[in-house]
């Protein structure tokens, strides 16, 4: 040490002379605390540095102090005193260097002591960090083992009560009514489960890539398992009325009783509903289980973003099915049609629904007469038109398919291959025997049968799933006046906020499920009809096939193609007018005019008609005619016309001028028919005379030997039996009534029908093996008592 000081001594006379005090004031604190940096055995920390610098500058003062003590001396030191204030500094006696290194040694000691506490709070510090990530993943895996051996246990209990269960309930006799509806729906919630518990064995519950399987299995199945869970929720409540059934029936309830602790004697069950109400559970637990292996999952894990989406999907999911639940609810409760008596209507009849209905018939009228503007929902209104346009399709297609069965059973039951025609020995005959038969026996029963269970059953049933729709439809509008009453209204009360969320309610389901179902109705209406076209092309083919194996023995069958249809034609047409003309006739036969005796007026106006317009044109009224226009006639019935103009000056051939014996006028032609004037002179007796040579006493006879007389009748006419009339054309008798024979047939000579008058004068048709005849004065035949 003895070398340095020379060297600061030349340094310092080295320094400028321009120096001031304060510049050399604190260079001599820097060169003061230069000697101990020197001697220490190391270099230490920055931080170790900057404690020993203020450590010696507490003690040998600092530049401040030395500042304030070099302020107040205005006078510049020598060169001199320099030299020897520096000697001074640089001279450090073993006494003052060994204090200096003992608290030097001292505050490193501190500073080691600080620095191994840190140590040990930060490693004690990420031990706990350790052990609670530790912690947090045991927590992690146990919760995805809880999710997989709860779905393990569910599946298997379902599977318990679907398969051991059910089984023997089904063995019960007789078995419990609407078993089979208590577990609808269960087998697609196994099915779901079944498949869940597939995806998640493909990697065992500690790998890594456990958990992002879990997520994206669930993610992958979330719609059917919505699907699945929505129809079995929406139909546990008549799960639950049909065990409050059966628990009304003690003796069947003690065996089902009986049964479920069999089949489960491990889980102390007790009831049905213990197993069935498992799915309710199942689904409203997955967002727990979820949300409870979210929570102990680390954010910075890979997985984490998956397992945060599928729980938000598992809670959409629970909202999504309780909605659905809550619809079908409002659903079942107003699609019922309930078939009340009078007595029940008013039954139900009080305040409350009287002013409900009255607020809505008045509404109903202030929209029909503009009054207050209707609620216009146009995608409801075109939905609601194309609903009732298949209703009304529906429905006629079914009528004309049960008409048609109808017809068809006819002519089954039509069985005319059994009559005897005396033509055995003809082949043709023998043939359409042969023929009919299999028709009737084979191929007519089976399209029929096929029909019924293709076409027709179906069809009922579809018009039986018209019913809901239908009710919801006009329980809408029921509701819909009612909102529009309260629609204005500030604040609503409990009641009107019901109103207005059934309302709302009932739209949103019909506007969801309303397309559905009527794109569903019209897919199976044009599959009938496919159907349909179908099953005629089966009867055809098996038509053909028939007629083929007796081709060649009818009569026709030697000839081609062409003649033969044109013979077909040709035969189908004449057999087609042939029963034209015999309707025709029948109908005119049913419909003979009814012939009333007329009065001394209308003689003398049908005497004046005639000869004015001849009796061609002589009509009468068939019923009362009352004008509703201007020259239109007032007439009665049974009073007679003459037809003057077949339609009227607009050409309207519904309305004829007709003459009614002076007064001229318009009245309808269907009220008008035309007039059959009876025989005024009848014959004696309504059969010819026999011959003098007939001998024995026969009906419609009499004594041969009394010749017929011209002038009067030489046989009275009596009614064997009573006959009652079944038309105006008509008379009723009674057995034993004297009757007068007007003419012994009909208007086309038919003589089974006798026109005859009776006592009171009345006239009409009667039958003409309904009348007996005796000698003039001879009284009725025995048994017979006259009519007085």
């Amino acid at each position: 040490m003895g070398g340095q000081p020379p060297r600061a001594v030349v340094s310092i006379m080295e320094v400028p002379r321009r120096l001031h005090p304060p510049t050399l004031t604190l260079t001599l604190a820097n060169a003061a605390s230069a000697p101990p940096c020197a001697i220490g055995p190391k270099q230490k920390s920055s931080r170790r540095n900057g404690m020993r610098q203020r450590s010696r500058l507490e003690k040998h003062g600092g530049p401040e102090e030395e500042e304030e003590e070099a302020a107040p001396e205005e006078k510049v030191p020598s060169e001199e005193d320099l030299l020897e204030e520096t000697s001074q500094l640089l001279d450090i006696s073993p006494a003052r260097h060994s204090r200096l290194s003992s608290e030097d040694s001292v505050s490193e000691e501190t500073l080691e002591s600080e620095e191994m506490l840190e140590e040990e709070a930060r490693r004690k510090s990420e031990e706990e960090k350790a052990a609670a990530k530790e912690r947090e993943a045991q927590r992690q895996q146990m919760s995805v083992e809880e999710l997989v051996q709860s779905e393990r246990s569910y599946l298997r209990m379902l599977e318990l009560s679907t398969v051991t269960i059910r089984s023997s309930l089904q063995k019960l006799q007789p078995p419990p009514a609407g078993l089979d509806s208590m577990f609808l729906y269960i087998q697609e919630v196994m099915d779901v489960s079944t498949r869940l518990l597939s995806k998640l064995d493909q990697f065992q519950p500690g790998d890594p890539r456990f958990l992002e399987n879990l997520c994206e299995s669930f993610l992958a199945l979330s719609s059917d398992i919505e699907a699945a869970y929505k129809e079995y929720l929406a139909n546990y409540t008549h799960v639950t009325v049909l065990e409050n059934g059966y628990k009304q029936k003690e003796a069947l309830w003690r065996e089902i009783v009986t049964i479920v602790k069999s089949a489960a004697p491990e889980v102390n069950a007790s009831s049905l509903s213990f197993f069935l109400v498992m799915p309710v559970q199942r689904i409203a637990r997955y967002p727990l289980l979820l949300q409870t292996i979210q929570k102990h999952t680390d954010p910075a894990h890979p997985a984490f973003a998956l397992l945060e989406q599928t729980a938000h999907t598992s809670v959409a999911l629970n909202c999504r099915i309780n909605e659905y639940k809550r619809f079908r609810e409002v659903a079942d409760k107003y699609k019922k049609t309930e078939n009340l008596t009078i007595r029940d209507k008013m039954v139900r009849l009080n305040t409350h629904s009287i002013a409900k209905k009255t607020a809505r018939f008045s509404q109903h009228i202030k929209h029909e007469t503009g009054m207050a503007p209707k609620v216009v929902d146009e995608e409801f209104d075109a939905l609601e038109g194309f609903f009732a346009v298949l209703d009304h399709g529906i429905l006629q297609l079914l009528e004309n398919v049960e008409t048609y069965l109808l017809n068809l059973q006819g002519f089954l039951e039509c069985r005319t291959e059994e009559f005897d025609f005396d033509m055995d020995g003809e082949k043709s005959a023998v043939s359409y025997k042969e023929i009919t038969t299999a028709l009737r026996q084979w191929v007519l029963p089976t399209f029929e049968r096929r029909m019924r269970t293709l076409i027709h059953k179906p069809l009922c049933a579809l018009r039986d799933l018209l019913v809901g729709p239908r009710n919801l439809i006009r329980k809408r509008f029921h509701k819909l006046l009612d909102y529009e009453v309260i629609e204005g209204k500030a604040s609503l009360t409990f009641d009107e906020q019901e109103v207005v969320n059934t309302y709302k309610t009932l739209n949103t389901l019909l506007l969801n499920e309303l397309p559905r179902f009527n794109g569903v109705a019209l897919q199976m209406i044009w599959s009938m009809l496919g159907t349909f076209s179908c099953l005629h092309k089966d009867l055809t083919a098996d038509m053909e096939q028939l007629f083929q194996s007796f081709a060649q023995q009818l009569p026709h069958s030697f000839l081609s193609d062409s003649a033969f249809w044109e013979w077909a034609e040709s035969a189908v047409l004449d057999g087609a007018r042939n029963l034209q003309a015999l309707c025709q006739t029948v109908e005119e036969t049913l419909n003979a005019p009814a012939v009333q005796p007329l009065s001394p007026s209308s003689q003398r106006c049908l005497q004046q008609l005639t000869g004015k317009h001849g009796s061609g044109k002589i009509y009468q009224v068939t019923s009362s005619v009352v004008g509703s226009r201007d020259l239109d006639l007032n007439l009665t019935k049974g009073e007679l016309v003459a037809i003057i103009s077949g339609a009227d000056t607009r050409g309207d051939k519904r309305r004829w001028l007709v003459d009614a014996g002076g007064r001229r006028g318009y009245v309808a032609s269907s009220k008008l028919v035309r007039y059959h004037q009876a025989a005024e002179n009848p014959p004696p007796s309504p059969h010819p005379s026999l011959p003098e040579s007939s001998t024995g006493n026969r009906r419609y006879s009499y004594s041969p030997g009394a010749p017929p007389l011209t002038s009067q009748p030489c046989f009275q006419v009596w009614a064997a039996y009573s006959f009652t009339a079944r038309g105006n054309h008509e008379v009723s008798l009674q057995a034993g009534q004297p009757v007068r024979v007007l003419e012994p047939h009909d208007k086309r000579g038919n003589p089974e029908w006798n026109l005859v008058e009776v006592v009171s004068g009345q006239r009409g048709y009667v039958p003409s093996n309904y009348l007996t005849y005796t000698p003039t004065g001879a009284g009725p035949p025995a048994g017979f008592y006259p009519f007085h």
